[in-house]
């Protein structure tokens, strides 16, 4: 079997990256690089001319051949490592006909426990959405802030008292059911984050998602110590060498790997290695599309230090747009993702739907304070 054509697809704000082999399997992938989607289709481009003619099951050789052969690393780069690599191992499954989560060891779980965005441009709002997901079934809520936009522009006194106040009603209106992943977006500086970690003890988060910046891995140990909730991190960051800096250092109780990001399947299963080895869970970040998804749960299905994953659900009652973009989307039971038994990743992009989700380009956007002094994203 040989390759024979590496295609890139921008979809929606999603690119995605579909190799053709001789033998009419296919397989698709995603990167993850989601600001620089268009430098990241580039690598894929020129990693093209590598990869033609070559046989897609040699996939930890493709892997190494891409990543070693320059100095020059980075996002983009790895987002387009991260989709072929995805894409290779859908072939493979195809090929050999099972799971992908099959070649890398077999199925460790049957389903895979998710938290739900909930969204909101007030308190109220995030409350009720929250309170929504919970009688949808989810047992667990994330990506929710205890900040609104106007809080950069508040004094610390305040900013922190509402921040607690808003952590405070979600537990209230959820009760002990449901877990709550309180997510920083990385807008505070390590004397805030542990004003504000300290503060949230009593309302038990499961985790306290990218307290600060992820650039200064001692910063974030800093914090790590002196705050008694766990911390997750980790979705900035891609290579291994940087996953074990991060965990030496003591600086994370929940790794946050992007599969579309961090090197794939490959790369992940062995960040994923790294963690058990310190008796840290894996919390596989996704905000993209339901080719993400389906990666993401292969990954789950097949290591044991696997804790939750992040699901980008539309709280509305129409589909979301991003699993309309795929023939059959993973499905959900009881808050959880079904681990499929279908070979490969276990989706495929509805082509047909490819015209009604134009590309979006993500446009440079960066929040500014009322002094126009900028805000960490």
């Amino acid at each position: 079997m040989k390759i024979t054509d590496v295609e890139t697809i921008f979809a929606d704000r999603f690119l995605f990256v579909r190799i053709h082999t001789d033998q009419g399997i296919t397989g698709l992938g995603e990167s993850g690089t989601w600001g620089y989607l268009e430098a990241s289709a580039k690598v894929v481009e020129k990693y093209e001319k590598y990869l033609i003619g070559q046989d897609p099951l040699r996939i930890e050789h493709h892997w190494q051949y891409m990543y070693r052969w320059s100095h020059f690393r980075g996002s983009a780069i790895m987002g387009a490592i991260s989709a072929i690599d995805i894409a290779l191992w859908d072939i493979a499954g195809k090929h050999f006909g099972v799971p992908v989560y099959q070649l890398l060891g077999g199925k460790t779980r049957d389903l895979a426990r998710v938290y739900v965005h909930v969204f909101g441009n007030s308190s109220e709002e995030l409350v009720k959405n929250a309170v929504r997901a919970k009688q949808m079934g989810f047992t667990a809520v994330g990506h929710i802030s205890p900040f609104i936009p106007e809080s950069p522009n508040m004094p610390h006194s305040k900013k922190m008292f509402d921040a607690v106040e808003r952590v405070k009603a979600y537990r209230e209106a959820l009760g002990d059911e449901v877990d709550i992943c309180v997510e920083i977006h990385r807008q505070l500086t390590p004397p805030e984050a542990i004003v504000l970690g300290r503060a949230l003890e009593p309302f038990r988060p499961f985790f306290f998602e990218d307290p600060i910046l992820p650039d200064s891995i001692d910063a974030m140990a800093h914090v790590a110590s002196h705050i008694n909730i766990p911390i997750a991190t980790g979705e900035r960051i891609h290579t291994i060498f940087e996953f074990e800096e991060l965990l030496s250092r003591n600086a994370v109780q929940y790794i946050r790997p992007d599969v579309c990001l961090a090197g794939g399947l490959s790369h992940c299963k062995k960040i994923a290695a790294l963690a058990e080895a310190r008796y840290v869970g894996v919390v596989p970040h996704n905000p993209l599309s339901p080719i993400s998804t389906a990666a993401c749960i292969q990954f789950a299905a097949c290591i044991p230090n696997f804790a939750i994953q992040e699901y980008p659900h539309s709280m509305s009652e129409e589909a979301p747009r991003g699993d309309r973009l795929v023939k059959k989307p993973i499905q959900v039971s009881k808050g959880c993702l079904v681990v499929p038994d279908e070979p490969g990743i276990g989706v495929e992009l509805d082509d047909s739907m490819l015209e009604k989700f134009p590309p979006v380009p993500r446009l440079l956007s960066t929040r500014l304070r009322y002094d126009g002094s900028v805000i960490d994203q």
